[in-house]
């Protein structure tokens, strides 16, 4: 196919494109993007198209593939297109309450918590909270994976519980 049946025949569909294009993107300027670089990969791949197939098929399959591809890239991004000044407003809070967590609670407190949930609960809890995924921790443990969610979930049961039990008696 020369460029100029190509280019011919592209055109001829770019009405019912730009309408697929449409109802993937929801949105006219994006809409418009995506008719491009469909266009743009169309035709760096026209070589590749087959002389009696269907023409309309192959270009909405670039166009889809297209989407999803950008969509995908999107979701991985999740920029925010905002200038930085707009968010100050979080940062310079002068409404919030500072929380003590930190201060009242000492390094020695959460190993005797850790003491008290015993070994086999902290250990998978700990590796877990250090980066661990829970195929290796099962590994390292030679336990089944199903027991080291458990025991990480039970973990942080109990710690929320004697957290609870501790400073239930301190005041804020």
């Amino acid at each position: 196919m020369s460029t100029l049946q190509f280019i011919q025949q592209f055109n001829s569909f770019e009405d019912k494109l730009f309408s697929f294009a449409l109802r993937l993107t929801r949105n006219k300027e994006d809409a418009k993007d995506l008719m491009q670089e469909t266009a743009l990969r169309a035709f760096g791949n026209r070589d590749k198209f087959k002389v009696g197939t269907n023409f309309k098929g192959w270009l909405t399959t670039i166009m889809r593939n297209t989407f999803i591809n950008n969509y995908r890239r999107e979701k991985k991004r999740k920029t925010v297109n905002e200038p930085l000044d707009t968010f100050l407003f979080a940062i310079e809070n002068k409404n919030t309450v500072a929380n003590g967590a930190y201060s009242r609670l000492t390094m020695q407190e959460m190993e005797e918590l850790f003491d008290e949930i015993g070994e086999s609960y902290s250990v998978p809890f700990m590796m877990f909270y250090q980066g661990y995924h829970y195929d290796e921790i099962a590994d390292h443990m030679e336990i089944p994976m199903g027991t080291v969610k458990s025991r990480i979930f039970f973990a942080r049961k109990k710690l929320k519980a004697l957290l609870r039990e501790r400073f239930a008696t301190e005041t804020f």
